[in-house]
Parts: C-alpha cells; sequence; structure tokens
C-alpha cells in the first residue's frame, strides 16, 4: 500500500488544493471527516464560551464531561479521516489483482472497510449531535449561533456518510446484508435531520 498523507496535517489552503485536485483522496468520505471535526470543534467552542460563566454554573459538571466527550470525538472523526484514505487504498489494491477467488475475496473485503468508515463517521456524528442538543439549553446564548453551525455540519456528515454507504453497497456479493447496511443508512439520516431540526428548535429562541 501506498504512504497516506497526513492530510489533516497539511494547511487549510493545502487540503483544500489537494481536494480539488484530479486524485482521489481526499474525496467526500474524507471530507465527511473533516465536517464532523470541525462540527465537534464548533460545539466545542460554544462549550468553551459558556462553562465557567457564573450564569452556566448549576451546569458545570455537564459541561466537563461534555468537554472530553467532544475532545475525543473530534480527534476520532481526524483519525476517520485517514481511515477513509486507506479504505479507498485497499479497494485499488484489490480490483488490480488478477482474476479469481482471491480478487473476489480482497474485493469484498475492501467493499467492507469503505463502508464500514461512513457507518462509524455516521454513528459518531449522531452522537454528536445528541451532545449538541443536549447543550442547546444551556448554551450562551451569544454563541447559539456557531451551536447552529455544529449541527448543521454534523448532520452534513451523516448525509455525506449515507452517500458513500449507498455507493459501495451494491459491491456487496450478500445481498441481504447490503440491504440492512442501506437500510440503516438511511435510518441514521432520518435521525440527524430530526436531530437537526431540533437543535434549532431549542436554538430559535435567541434568534431574532
Amino acid at each position: 500500500m501506498s504512504e497516506t498523507k497526513d492530510f489533516m496535517a497539511m494547511p487549510v489552503s493545502e487540503f483544500v488544493a489537494c481536494t480539488a485536485a484530479k486524485t482521489a483522496t481526499p474525496g467526500g468520505g474524507s471530507i465527511a471527516g473533516v465536517a464532523g471535526a470541525l462540527g465537534t470543534a464548533l460545539g466545542e467552542m460554544a462549550l468553551n464560551f459558556t462553562r465557567g460563566k457564573k450564569k452556566f454554573a448549576d451546569h458545570e459538571a455537564f459541561y466537563t464531561r461534555l468537554g472530553e466527550r467532544l475532545e475525543r470525538a473530534r480527534g476520532m472523526f481526524q483519525d476517520l479521516v485517514a481511515d477513509d484514505v486507506q479504505a479507498y487504498q485497499l479497494y485499488q489494491q484489490a480490483t488490480r489483482q488478477d482474476d479469481g477467488p482471491e480478487k473476489d475475496e480482497a474485493v469484498q473485503l475492501a467493499t467492507a472497510a469503505a463502508i464500514h468508515v461512513p457507518r462509524e463517521t455516521a454513528k459518531l456524528a449522531l452522537a454528536i449531535m445528541d451532545d449538541m442538543k443536549a447543550l442547546a439549553d444551556k448554551c450562551n446564548p451569544y454563541l447559539i449561533t456557531d451551536l447552529l453551525a455544529a449541527g448543521a455540519l454534523l448532520a452534513a456528515t451523516v448525509r455525506l456518510s449515507d452517500y458513500n454507504v449507498r455507493v459501495n453497497v451494491p459491491n456487496l456479493t450478500d445481498k441481504a446484508a447490503a440491504a440492512d447496511i442501506k437500510q440503516g443508512s438511511a435510518d441514521d439520516l432520518a435521525r440527524a435531520i430530526a436531530l437537526l431540526d431540533e437543535i434549532e428548535a431549542l436554538g430559535a429562541v435567541h434568534l431574532p
């Protein structure tokens, strides 16, 4: 397998240029991970401008737990960016093998990896959206638009992940499993849309 670039270590301008370039990675799966990381980071910012304020002192224990969760999640999203790139490289290697049972097995394993990464990305995004919902009524009102932006980015992360699942499941030979995976992904997307509506409803009280 070729060396994997550390996209998350790049300056933003370089990462954007790499995304625009005629290369397969970073692509939609990597962008999903970046969107999740950015959404989580915006949630952290909203939290950090809220915690320590006398007005919100009753929620300090919640803020401490949430801060730890968000920091971990941000790192997990960044790891998923690298996982997506590696899954694509694995798929490329598998498809370049000579035809035969070994190639078929390799392609199935690579396809499973290409599905697993966006499924994990979506699940993590949903968990953090639940956290944004819990924070929404305990957030400094001056940061509410940042919290709403966090929710929107995380919902987009789930949608992008669903795209990646849907494009890969037809390549699975186990069609029953493929149907279950596709339905699970669709259910997660529906949940993300509903959660974003709930977060926006909670935040709307602070908007003109």
